[in-house]
């Protein structure tokens, strides 16, 4: 018994029109055009991240000190009065000159005690008025001695700082050995895998950070001298960056 072959027929009105078929043609050679997800996603995982350093040393000429006066008396009212007049002939002597952010930082009237009975007893005030300014570390030892002269009575801070300008020259140089810094790791262990950098694709600058003055204890020193002027020597200030590279493979 022959068997009987079925074939589908459209009916006219239902028959695909060569567009739709073209269109399967077309949808089909755009899939095999693009990428397997896969193989995307691992390309934009090859990703090297590295950070370079960068430092530049910078020499200080400015100083800023802080001091003033101190004296007991008695009474609050004879303390504060002989600290106010040492303090306004501190004052007049560094206006005088000239100094750079001239200011008040501290006032203080304290009581003094005695102990040696195995009783508190006050026995007189202390006062003390303080100020801070900024100027050329090779004027700083001249200028005390004279402030001690007229009525300065202690030293408590001498810190060393460079000018604005020669640190933001630092600043640059310090930014652009980072950069290399960080090229030169990259580059050493992509040669090494047997790699080659593509493009860069991200950068991270961490600004040079503002180095804290420096202490007079750690970087001046207090040399013997035939004068009796103090000689005070300034120390260096070192500049810091890193920048962040983001290499493609």
């Amino acid at each position: 018994m022959l068997k009987q072959s079925t074939r589908l027929v459209w009916p006219k009105s239902l028959r695909p029109r060569p567009t739709f078929w073209l269109a399967l043609v077309s949808l089909g050679i755009m899939s095999c055009a693009y990428p397997h997800p896969l193989l995307a996603q691992e390309q934009a995982m090859r990703i090297l991240t590295v950070t370079g350093e960068g430092s530049e040393d910078v020499q200080t000429t400015l100083t800023q000190v802080t001091m003033g006066v101190e004296v007991q008396a008695e009474t609050a009212a004879a303390a504060q009065a002989e600290a106010a007049r040492r303090s306004s002939a501190v004052v007049n002597l560094l206006r005088s000159r000239n100094v750079d952010k001239l200011e008040t930082t501290g006032i203080q009237l304290n009581p003094v005690y005695d102990y040696s009975r195995e009783q508190q007893r006050i026995t007189g005030y202390s006062a003390v008025n303080l100020v801070s300014f900024r100027l050329s570390t090779e004027q700083a030892g001249q200028l005390l001695d004279e402030l001690v002269d007229v009525g300065a009575t202690r030293i408590d801070s001498l810190q060393f700082i460079a000018e604005d300008a020669a640190l933001s020259a630092a600043q640059q140089i310090a930014l652009r050995e980072a950069t290399q810094d960080a090229q030169t790791q990259a580059n050493a262990v992509l040669e090494t895998l047997d790699f080659t950098a593509e493009e860069i694709v991200g950068i991270q600058v961490n600004q040079a950070s503002q180095p804290a003055p420096l202490p007079y204890a750690a970087q001046a020193r207090l040399e013997a001298s035939n004068s009796d002027q103090t000689p005070i020597v300034g120390g260096e200030q070192t500049v810091r960056a890193t920048v962040t590279l983001q290499i493609r493979y």
